[in-house]
């Protein structure tokens, strides 16, 4: 099982220095999953694989990974047997295929690092090219640790648990493709809060605050704040606004009226709902833990991403 190292190094260096070629190995079995229908991958993925080789370090390539790409005279494992004999999962893509692999990790506490394939790159925050030195870094002990909370979620019909599942960014009750809206009755910890004639409603970790929830209005949470952020889309009543939850509480939105409604979780798992669905949301069990280069910071990453201050001086 892979544990996390909290490392107190120097929080303001901007390109973590590689370490010389004696320096002990922090993660001697490294599993790389990747984005696997993108274009070039193969190469891609080869290429880190023959990095980490040269680093020491012994590999395995995740089961899908390795039959999607052809690379099968690498070792393989499944995303269970990742967990159990891997110390560190390595990730090349987007920030999609991270929430994926991230949510069936997390259990097994295995540490996490992203290379970015994709578009945004807020969790995948290695960019490709110039990869190696920073990836040698990590792979040795010099990097900065960030532990991110996921929700517990459940579909609740009749008295019984229909689908439940664990969401990193975000759990969405949309309405249906019908123009009316959805009615739902929202309560926190058995109190009745509203209830609200809206297009759905968003309840969304700090590390989903940037996805769904802020196009919808919401704010930006720091990772550290142990919270929820509740956020109604489009709104029948204007002043039912955002509202920051305690991430200690349960959550649970009942489907009052509305066509054709439907839960999703992270936009990559999704349940079709009845009037009188309850959707249960709580803290989960277990934390993702993300490793990012030394001096990294959330800050960095918010300008980067979201393009703050372009052309100002930093």
């Amino acid at each position: 099982m892979g544990l996390c190292f909290n490392l107190h190094m120097n929080q303001h260096a901007s390109t973590p220095a590689a370490p010389p070629p004696a320096a002990e190995l922090r993660f001697r079995h490294v599993a790389v999953i990747g984005k696997y229908n993108a274009l070039g991958s193969r190469d891609i993925i080869d290429t880190l694989v023959h990095f980490l080789l040269d680093q020491g370090c012994a590999v395995s390539l995740e089961r899908e990974t390795a039959l999607n790409t052809g690379l099968e005279p690498y070792p393989v494992l499944d995303v269970n047997e990742v967990g159990q004999h891997c110390d560190l999962a390595l990730v090349l893509g987007g920030d999609g295929t991270m929430l994926g692999i991230g949510r069936q990790l997390a259990r097994q506490q295995v540490p996490l690092v992203g290379i970015n394939q994709g578009r945004l790159g807020f969790i995948t925050d290695i960019p490709w090219q110039g990869y190696a030195p920073v990836l040698q870094a990590i792979l040795h002990g010099q990097y900065e640790q960030d532990r991110r909370a996921l929700m517990h979620a459940s579909v609740w019909r009749d008295g019984s648990c229909v689908f439940e599942t664990i969401a990193m960014n975000d759990v969405v009750v949309n309405r249906g493709s019908a123009s009316s809206m959805v009615e739902l009755r929202v309560e926190v910890d058995g109190h009745f809060v509203a209830k609200q004639r809206a297009d759905g409603l968003v309840i969304a970790t700090p590390t989903g605050c940037t996805a769904y929830a802020l196009s919808a209005g919401g704010p930006l949470l720091h990772p550290a704040i142990d919270g929820w952020v509740m956020v109604p889309i489009a709104p029948h009543t204007l002043t039912n606004r955002p509202v920051v939850l305690p991430s200690s509480g349960e959550i649970a939105v009942e489907v009052v009226s509305g066509r054709d409604a439907s839960a999703h979780f992270d936009m990559q798992s999704f349940t079709s709902l009845l009037h009188g669905d309850r959707i249960v949301v709580r803290r989960a069990a277990h934390q993702l833990c993300l490793l990012h280069p030394l001096g990294w910071s959330y800050f960095d990453t918010l300008r980067r991403k979201l393009h703050w201050n372009e052309g100002g001086v930093g």
